[in-house]
Formats: structure tokens, sequence, C-alpha cells
């Protein structure tokens, strides 16, 4: 039996009891699941301290010693154990606020201890909270006497003292293995060092090197470090620079096997998926250009434009990202793009992921066109009746050219008469199953062009859209003026309020958006209901709505409609309105309590303004008290309205962690040691490695890499080509 593949449970210090723990919170089924349970930090453990030398001002130390009694004080929740723990040099407290029955039962007074944790002072005297203690090896354990003689007087023999804890544990020495673990993992004994026994357990089992998953010729090309030298570092390290050198190889091996299975994809589609060739830009295309065009197209535009057009005609299907922060002219090259498709006797279709949103698709591409013979269409849950039979009929008869829609377009009574290109608008609202369907209503698969207004840093697309060609409009159009953000304190509420009458008074409009809807008493935040009411006696003469995502759809839509059409003139909002209806006329964005939003979020809301030629406003309101990061967060968002800066910043601050939208095709299965915002070379690298495989064995036929396909096979959760969809 393969010993990576045995129960969990039969690891010895687990049992049944902690397999179901470490099942359920980690997701660690069997030994092999364990192997791959990395630390996320790593302690030194070489020197021991003497209790004199240390203060509360240090991170962790390691101490040896004996504990001279307990003492238990408290009662219920207040209960605490305490140890008076001794070195000969001085004395701490050891403090258990849990694991009480624990502590007092398996620790006993006069035995020598290793003792591990952060200092800290309480009450004048220094302690040490939950702290890790293992039996101290023979060679430092010192006479029972002489510890316990330091609360009476003087020991009897410092010499010996002082060689004890001058002495290095062989036990200890080097950099030793922190473990992530849940609150349910710790009270049943599974803390950071009781994970780390379990691993000292697992590795006393593998007795043979473990079998290579990289072919020698790529470990000898990028000089790396062997599989099993690597595993067995990565948990024990035996120096800082081979610690270094296995973080190297499996970070390497992490992102390799996720750019290879996306790599495979791209020429399994270019191999078996045909597109339908777009040969002509017509008669359409070329009256919008010339007679109907708004204003001139940026010079991004037209770059973008010229991309898609040679997919189109290629022959091969396309798939393409396209990248643009809002405002930037996305739905006007979209809709010139389903001209094309027009033109070559096809229809578009465009998916947006809100009614409202897709009803401002709809009224943005008719007034783009005007009077062209070209029938613009909406599908959406609330279309009934005799409007929505009449949309069925005229997309399979092909009356209708263009439909502009919500999910509802992909139900399987929505057929088309020639599905020759598909627009995803803010594709990471939609379930790649979801967008399957779409792509499945046409005998030969429609083109794909996935649109997206939150900026993404290339190392994160080069993952989660690494199958797909990107494109990317970096220039807003001419006339619009950069927005203006602002950081204020809450305690500037008057000036706060002073620019919003200034801005009322000259007929402009504003968004104050906050995190909750209503107060909780666990988060001291801005709530809407509050705001509204304050808002509401604030500006009397004037008119203001509200709107969450708790309102009914109809109720929310109506609000919004509202707003946009100049009726109201405050809209109070929570984050709803992050993709939602264009006012160019709104001058001011709001954000209330905005150290709580991400960098992403805060552009997006930001980008709800600036729409119009007048100078727009974005004011960040924050309470004082602000962590380094939060500062540093907020400060980004004043210096720059570049949203590719800003997503660059977003991942350094905060890592790619589980963003919205990154279960996509590339990541078949999890990183867990590989990190996006600082692996950027090794992710080149290994993208790079992974391309030479493609190209040099296409077949996938040369022996040298059996081993790779085999853990590719090994690795992957499905085989579905969800590549070929993306």
């Amino acid at each position: 039996m393969n010993i990576l593949t045995q129960d969990i449970k039969y690891l010895q210090g687990v049992g049944p009891q902690r397999a179901t723990l470490l099942a359920n919170e980690l997701n660690i089924k069997t030994v092999g699941d364990l192997l791959t349970y990395y630390p996320y930090k790593y302690v030194d453990r070489s020197r021991i301290y003497k209790i004199r030398d240390i203060d509360a001002n240090m991170a962790y130390v390691q101490l040896c010693g004996q504990i001279y009694s307990f003492e238990s004080m408290g009662e219920g929740r207040n209960k605490r154990l305490i140890a008076h723990f001794v070195d000969g040099t001085g004395s701490l407290d050891l403090v258990w606020f849990q694991g009480i029955k624990y502590a007092a039962k398996n620790y006993d007074c006069r035995k020598t201890y290793i003792v591990f944790g952060k200092p800290t002072v309480f009450n004048g005297h220094l302690q040490i909270a939950h702290p890790e203690i293992e039996l101290a090896p023979d060679h430092l354990k010192v006479e029972v006497q002489t510890m316990g003689n330091l609360f009476e007087k003087e020991p009897q023999n410092p010499n010996l003292q002082e060689k004890a804890i001058e002495a290095q544990p062989t036990v200890f020495k080097g950099l030793c293995p922190s473990y992530n673990t849940s609150e349910k993992m710790k009270k049943s004994g599974l803390t950071s060092a009781g994970m780390a026994k379990l691993t000292a357990n697992m590795f006393k089992l593998l007795k043979e090197p473990l079998t290579e998953t990289l072919p020698l010729y790529i470990t000898a090309q990028h000089h790396l470090m062997s599989y099993d030298e690597a595993i067995r570092n990565i948990h024990y390290p035996t120096s800082p620079e081979a610690l270094r050198h296995a973080q190297l190889r499996l970070k390497f091996e992490e992102l390799f096997y996720v750019q290879l299975n996306i790599l495979r994809y791209v020429k399994d589609r270019q191999l078996h998926y045909k597109g339908i060739v777009f040969s002509t830009v017509g008669q359409h295309f070329n009256d919008f250009f010339y007679h109907h065009l708004p204003f001139q197209l940026t010079e991004a535009q037209k770059r973008v434009i010229r991309e898609i057009r040679a997919d189109m005609k290629s022959g091969r299907q396309m798939n393409r990202l396209l990248q643009g922060d809002v405002g930037s002219g996305k739905t006007l090259v979209a809709l010139m793009v389903a001209l094309i498709a027009i033109d070559n006797g096809c229809q578009a279709c465009i998916m947006a992921p809100t009614e409202i949103l897709a009803e401002q698709h709809l009224d943005t591409l008719r007034e783009f066109l005007g009077d062209m013979p070209i029938r613009v269409d909406l599908l959406t849950g609330t279309v009934k009746g005799k409007r929505r039979t009449e949309v069925f009929k005229g997309l399979v008869t092909g009356d209708i050219h263009i439909l502009v829609g919500t999910h509802a377009v992909i139900e399987d009574n929505v057929l088309f008469h020639q599905l020759g290109l598909v627009v995803i608008d803010e594709q990471h609202r939609f379930g790649v199953a979801q967008r399957a369907k779409l792509w499945m209503k046409n005998h030969v698969p429609p083109h794909v062009l996935v649109m997206t207004a939150t900026p993404i840093p290339r190392t994160l697309a080069m993952t989660l859209y690494g199958d797909l060609d990107v494109s990317v409009i970096d220039e807003l159009p001419p006339g619009r003026k950069p927005i203006r953000t602002i950081h204020m304190f809450d305690a500037h509420r008057q000036r706060i309020y002073e620019l919003m009458n200034r801005e009322l008074q000259l007929g402009r409009q504003i968004y104050i958006v906050y995190p909750l809807i209503k107060e909780t008493e666990k988060m001291d935040l801005k709530d809407l209901e509050a705001g509204f009411e304050e808002i509401s006696k604030a500006f009397p003469s004037y008119k203001v709505s509200k709107v969450h995502g708790k309102m009914k759809p109809a109720e929310k839509d109506t609000e919004m409609q509202r707003f946009a059409s100049h009726e109201t003139h405050i809209l109070v909002s929570t984050t709803v309105i992050e993709v939602g209806v264009n006012v160019p006329n709104a001058s001011v964005m709001i954000i209330e309590n905005a150290e709580r939003f991400g960098l992403s979020q805060l552009h997006q809301l930001r980008g709800r303004v600036g729409r119009g030629a007048d100078q727009s406003y974005c004011v960040l309101v924050t309470k004082y008290e602000l962590s380094n990061t939060t500062r540093r967060r907020i400060q980004v968002m004043v210096d720059t309205t570049d949203g590719f800066e800003i997503a660059e910043q977003d991942l350094k601050l905060r890592g790619p962690g589980d963003l919205e939208g990154t279960q996509q095709s590339g990541m078949a299965f999890d990183l867990k040691i590989a990190n996006l915002a600082q692996d950027g070379q090794i992710l080149t690298l290994a993208r790079d490695s992974a391309q030479a495989v493609i190209t040099s064995d296409p077949d996938e036929r040369n022996q040298q890499n059996d081993i790779l396909w085999r853990r590719l096979r090994e690795l992957r959760k499905t085989n579905v080509n969800w590549g070929a969809i993306s």
C-alpha cells in the first residue's frame, strides 16, 4: 500500500476524532494531504535564552527550566492556570486560559522543560500565555533542588545552571515550522506544535525517497532541488539556504502545472475548435463608422478592434479578454465587433450580470445605432408573455441582430438562427458552467469576447485567464477630467456637507455608499438606514433615495432609475451600485468607512462618477485610527486613478486570496505555496517551461514527459475542458 494514500486516522497521534477534525477544518484526509500542508512561517529555535535577558519587546523566545508550582485563579470564563517557571536566573509565569485540565494533568513540578512562546508583561511580571512545552533532553536536565532554591535564596550551584542553559538542545536546533490551525483544532490539542508532531510522525514512516514529480531535464535546467529534498526541507529545514531552495522548487512546480494545464487546453482548442470565419468588414460596420460614431475612437480602441478582427477572420474560435477601466469605451468596441458579425450573416449576444446593467447596455446600443436597420432586443427575467414570445421568434428567424440579456439568455428554450459572437460583461459574476450553455448554442462555437472593468494584474491574468488572449484599452476618451480623490475623517463631516451642497447647487447628483444596511453591535460602522435619515435631515431641499441588496429587484431598479432620470438628487446605497446605472450628471461619490473596502472595490465605486465633462470627486471617509496597511491602501486611491496600478498594489497589499472571479479555468487545483503577489518571476519561468513542453511534445508522446502528464492527471479536480469555454 502507498503510504501517502493511507487514511490520516492511522497516523500516530491522530485517531478517528482528530481525523474528522483534520478533514473538516483543513481537508486533510490522507498522509499525502498532510505532506503538502506546508508551514506558513519558521521560528529559529537554535538559541535558549535566560529569563534575566528577556523582555516584553522580544518576539518569540525559548527557555529551559522547571515549573516550581501551580496556581489557579478566577472563576468560570475568567479562570486561568498559572505555572511559576524558573531557570536559575529569574522567574516568569506560564498562563493557560484554555486547555487548563490538559496542562495541569500533563506538566509536573521539578521536571525540566523547554518552553517556547511570546513574552508579555502583566501586573509588572513577565508571562508567556499558552506556551509550547516539551520535556528537555537529558543533557539539559538540572537538579530539582537547584532550580527550586530560586524562590528562597540564590541557587546553590550557579555554574551548573549556566552550563545547562548555555547548552544547545539538539532536538530543537534550527528552523522550526509553524502551521496554521483553527480554533476547533486548538481545543483538541492540534496547535501549531501539535501539527508539527504529526508531520514528525509522518516522516518517520517515509523511509524511502519520495517519487520525483518533474522530469530530470527540467530540474537540471533550473537547478532545482529534488522533490524528496524539497518536501523534507519545507517542513524541517536543515538550514535557511535549504529552505529557500525547497520553496523555489515547490513554488516552481505548483505554478508549472497550473500553466501546463492552461496551455494544454489552449493547444487543444486551437486544434479541435474551429471558428466561424468573418471575412467581411461590410456595410453595417462602415455605415456606423462613417455616419454614426458618437466620438472619435481612441488609439487604444482602434488597436483592440484590430486585434479582435484578426482573431475572427483567422478560422480559429476567438477567446479574448478585454480589459478597460470604467468609461474607457468597452461597450462601443463590443458594438463595432457585433456589427462585423452581422455583416457576416451572424447574430451577437451580450450577457450582463444584472437586469439594470443589461437595460443600460440596450439603451446605449440603441442610442449609438440611431436609425440604422439593426434590431437590438432585450431578454431578462422580467421580459414575459407576448414580448418574450416575440423575442424567441426574432432570434430563431434571425430578425434580432443583437440580443442583450442576463442569465435568462442561457435557458435551454432560447434558440438562435446563427449565433456568431458572444460578449460577456463583468464575466467573473457568471459561473463557468453558465457560460458553457451560451457557448453551446451554435453548431460551430461562437467567438467569445470577455469584458471586465476590473483591472487584473499581469501575474493574476497569466494564471486565471492564461487560456485567453488579452486586449487592453488603456486610455480614456478625450475630454474626461480625472476624478479628484480626497481622504477625510469622520470629524470632517461639515467639510463633506459643504462639498455636497456646492455640487447640488450646480445641479449635480451624489452617491453615498455604506458598508452595512443596519447597525450591528459587533461592528462600529456607518449604516445605510441611519445615514439615509441623517442625509435627509441635512439636505431637506433635495430628494434622497436608497438602494440595497435586500430590496426586491423591482424596487431597487425603480429607485436607481429615479436617480438616473434626475428625480432624486442623492442616492444612498450599499455596494449594489458597484456595477450599475450610467449617470453622467453624478459628480460626487462618498464612501463611508472606506477602510472596510478593498482597493479594487473602491476603484469600481469611484468609477460611478467622472462620466461627464465636469470635475468629479470621490471622498473616502474613514475613522482616524487606521492600520499602516489601510493607510497605504487609502493613499494609493488618492495618488492614482490608474486601475492597473491600483490592481497591482491591491495584489501586493492583500495577496490573491480567494478574490472574486478567481475560480476560473486556470485554477484547476489550489495554490498551496506560491504567492501570485510575490512570485511573478517564478511564474514567468514556469510558464516558459510549460510552453516549451507543449511546443516540443504537442502529441504527448515523448517518454521523458510521461511523468508530467501522469502528475497533471493526479492534480486535476475535473476532466471537463473548462479552458475551452472561459
